[in-house]
């Protein structure tokens, strides 16, 4: 096996195994508990998770899909998020190679990842990740490779901005709010990181 391909082999498997860690924080940011503390556990039964029953896509399929403890099923969400998160870095992969930029931009599709599914369950984008969001936007934008860092501030302001004259004319113009600040926040973000 090449070089080329062993890495490619490699970032999936790290996709995967980030993937098991976003649905931590997914399942947990939101109701603001700990990502690192406890260790994870059943939602239905609570009893805790055997690091062999906690492999990514794997222990799903092995489980048929069920608790080992009190066979209630197991969300299809979980191995989504797994197999999602293992083609995103497989993707980055191949188009940066094993370079800062697979690095800085997993990061930032992995995060989107979060914030997807976050705001699929409760309806809210959480500022604990579009906030420093924003500013590790800007701040990886000083990075060799990546964007130039006046394109990230005014990818922000554009963002951020455009979205929230919308709000506001929408207000106006209904009487009700027609999005949340979750969502102008979310498009800083973007437009911090893509310029």
């Amino acid at each position: 096996m090449n070089e080329y391909l062993l890495f490619a082999v490699f970032s999936f498997i790290l996709g995967l195994a980030m993937g098991s860690f976003l649905n931590v924080c997914i399942y947990r940011i939101p109701l603001k508990k700990s990502i690192v503390a406890p260790s994870s556990s059943c939602p239905h039964c609570g009893q805790a998770i055997r690091f062999y029953d906690n492999i990514p896509v794997l222990s799903f399929l092995f489980l048929w899909g069920k608790c080992r403890y009190c066979e209630h099923s197991i969300s299809w969400r979980y191995p989504l998020v797994e197999c999602l998160s293992g083609f995103l870095s497989l993707l980055l992969y191949i188009k940066y190679g094993a370079h800062l930029q697979y690095i800085v931009y997993l990061f930032f599709a992995l995060s989107l990842v979060v914030v997807t599914f976050i705001d699929l369950d409760h309806k809210i984008i959480p500022d604990i990740l579009s906030l420093p969001g924003i500013g590790m936007g800007i701040a990886v934008s000083f990075l060799p490779g990546t964007i130039f860092w006046l394109d990230s501030l005014i990818g922000a302001i554009a963002g951020g901005g455009i979205l929230f004259l919308v709000a506001v004319g929408y207000e106006r113009m209904t009487g009700r709010d027609g999005m949340g600040g979750g969502d102008i926040k979310l498009l800083a973000m973007i437009g911090a990181w893509m310029g």
